[in-house]
């Protein structure tokens, strides 16, 4: 029986994938398989390999040898290990060429909307200001807006506080000198230290919360966006007027909100743990 010839037992199939799909070449299947063990693990030995795909170690060394023959994997003698190789770096940057943020954002917008019955936003950081660049608003008669393009200094803004939240203390200390903590309602964090404490809630929940701090009456919930290398990319936000945002309801938003903000992190490439 050849690596082609379509296998009735167990052994042959990757662990916890079932039966092949109709009409799905099975072989291909298990080199695509081979390519996302390898690059969860960074390295693996032609054993490990064999082992997680639950294939014969000849089967394995088949599918690398060939895959390392078009640059998708490399062998490194000296560990005998085999990893990601530079085509599939190249091959997968083909997706993030084609794909932008806007893009990506806009079902999850739509979705966000759906879920929490506000107005979602997306903002990118652009110094020590978020730049609102995309919007969906809630159908409720009673919501917020942003014009696209406008500017609000990041210590109050909720996803600019969730961008913050995640730069180096030394980095916000800097940003802080340069423009200050400028007061635009009674409940601006204008005291490093209260915005560095509040910082530091926002890292241990997942979201930031902006409680009125920019305008009275409105109130944001924001988390991060990273891209492909894990870096900070903008945030995604949901706002409305303070008397929907209770405590109870906060904490809904503040999950609703990390979960599109992943959903985009991942559409940009990033690996979400």
């Amino acid at each position: 029986m050849n690596d082609e010839t379509p296998i009735r037992r167990s052994r042959g199939r990757p662990r916890n994938s079932g039966a092949s799909e109709p009409g799905t070449v099975q072989a291909l299947e298990r080199g695509l398989l081979l390519l996302m063990r390898l690059s969860e693990s960074g390295r693996s030995s032609l054993t490990e390999v064999s082992e997680a795909l639950d294939i014969p170690s000849a089967t394995a060394y088949r599918m690398l040898t060939t895959l390392q023959k078009h640059g998708f994997v490399e062998f490194d003698e000296a560990s005998q290990g085999w990893s990601v190789g530079v085509e599939a770096f190249r091959t997968g940057a083909s997706f993030l060429r084609r794909t932008t943020l806007i893009d990506v954002a806009q079902p999850v917008l739509r979705a966000l909307v759906d879920t929490t019955g506000e107005t979602a936003n997306l903002a990118v950081p652009h110094g020590g200001e978020v730049v609102f660049v995309g919007q969906r608003e809630t159908p409720n008669p009673i919501r917020a807006f942003f014009h696209p393009g406008t500017r609000t200094p990041m210590h109050a803004s909720g996803t600019g506080k969730a961008i913050l939240a995640e730069m180096a203390r030394d980095d916000v200390e800097r940003l802080i000198s340069r423009q200050g903590l400028v007061g635009f309602t009674e409940n601006t964090l204008t005291n490093p230290a209260t915005l560095f404490a509040d910082l530091e809630a926002t890292r241990t929940r997942g979201y930031s919360f902006d409680r009125e701090e920019r305008f009275i009456g409105m109130s944001c919930v924001g988390a991060v966006i990273r891209d492909a290398t894990g870096t900070v990319v903008a945030g995604v936000s949901v706002s409305g007027p303070q008397g929907r945002f209770s405590e109870r309801a906060v904490e809904g938003f503040g999950k609703a909100v990390s979960d599109a903000a992943a959903r985009v992190s991942e559409g940009l490439g990033a690996v979400i743990a």
